[in-house]
């Protein structure tokens, strides 16, 4: 049996304009319960990861949070793709019930921590 270590689930960003009055970590959970496994959602605020979006509005007009979704598990970070699609089916209605102008980009990670 393998020692249990933490597995980065999902990485990404979420961003929004800094005028508006909302911050994620308030609405969003810090842990889901995703097929009987706790996944730890975690919102960092970080300074913009690049200068221009594709249409040319400047990051800087934007607050930005780093977006880490992990567990701890003692399974092959590879095996965990299923764990993935059922934490995407659960943030997906969360996500999009956030403000309008609040983006984000979410990738699948699977790297151990």
């Amino acid at each position: 049996m393998s020692e249990r270590a933490g597995v980065r689930l999902l990485q990404g960003y979420l961003w929004l304009p800094r005028e508006l009055d909302y911050d994620p970590r308030d609405h969003l959970p810090g842990v889901l319960e995703v097929e009987g496994r706790e996944v730890f959602l975690i919102l960092d605020p970080v300074e913009p990861p690049f200068a221009f979006f594709d249409d040319g509005t400047p990051a800087a007009s934007q607050r930005f949070y780093q977006f880490t979704a992990l567990a701890v598990t003692d399974e092959d970070p590879r095996s965990l793709h299923p764990l993935v699609a059922a934490l995407e089916a659960e943030l997906g209605p969360l996500l999009e019930a956030t403000p309008e102008n609040v983006g984000w980009l979410l990738l699948e990670d699977l790297r151990g921590v």
